[in-house]
């Protein structure tokens, strides 16, 4: 087994461990606050762009359409009473380390695309970049996640194509801690 996937093993299960008081009181929160599913699952491109669905506590109202929040018409009308809290925490990930767990996806890597997101993905696959595991968190996460435009995501998503390693995966991790806490780059 890779020194990457025991890695995003062995911390998913710690991770579970840890968070599942988080997770409980995050799941009751998310059902007392609003109608409809606690998770979301979301029908995402992964690696060799084969589709998967990966979790998220809910943060929208179940009649929400499918599509990247920036393209919403004012996507803060649609959150639910704790959605902002949730994504600007960046709470909402949390379930995501089913996917890790699961192998869909690492914690680090090039954010998994929308599966309607044709003009990211094809840029993607023009780079190379459609060949890596999706991460919870990549070098254009830390480089400002929501805020950056697709040409930008792809040459940061490309630059880890290039420069990849385990020390870099564990500065990409301490960096996004620090972004999280500091709530940096998240618009919605």
């Amino acid at each position: 087994m890779p020194l990457k996937r025991l890695f995003d093993l062995l911390l998913a299960l710690i991770a579970f461990a840890v968070l599942s008081i988080v997770f409980l009181m995050i799941a009751l929160l998310v059902r007392i606050t609003s109608k409809g599913p606690i998770l979301y699952w979301s029908q995402r491109v992964g690696k060799n762009n084969m589709l998967f669905l990966m979790p998220k506590f809910r943060t929208m109202w179940i009649d929400t359409p499918a599509v990247a929040t920036h393209l919403l018409n004012n996507p803060e009308t649609l959150l639910t009473p704790i959605g902002s809290f949730l994504r600007k925490s960046s709470l909402d990930e949390l379930p995501q380390l089913w996917s890790i767990f699961k192998g869909d996806m690492s914690f680090v890597g090039p954010r998994p695309a929308l599966f309607n997101q044709d003009d990211l993905i094809a840029q993607r696959t023009v780079a190379g970049i459609h060949t890596l595991t999706p991460g919870l968190t990549g070098w254009a996460q830390v480089n400002g996640r929501d805020e950056l435009p697709i040409p930008q995501k792809v040459a940061l998503d490309r630059e880890y194509l290039q420069r990849r390693s385990f020390l870099f995966d564990l500065k990409i991790i301490f960096l996004t801690f620090l972004k999280v806490v500091q709530k940096e780059g998240v618009l919605h």
